[in-house]
């Protein structure tokens, strides 16, 4: 199974993919998770993209 959001897959990415996710505002946490928010995609954290999944957050 791949392991795509863990260590050797973002080495290359800016800040090692950490920053703000533009959901929660949480800062220097892992932003790697891609979401559609109309007709771009945006990328957010893990619990906010299960979050949206779920239905209990909106984009």
């Amino acid at each position: 199974m791949s392991k795509a959001h863990r260590g050797k897959g973002i080495r290359e990415l800016p800040s090692r993919g950490r920053g703000e996710c533009p959901v929660c505002k949480r800062t220097n946490i892992k932003v790697l998770y891609e979401q559609a928010s109309g007709e771009a995609k945006i990328k957010v954290c893990k619990t906010c993209k299960a979050a949206v999944k779920n239905g209990t957050k909106s984009l």
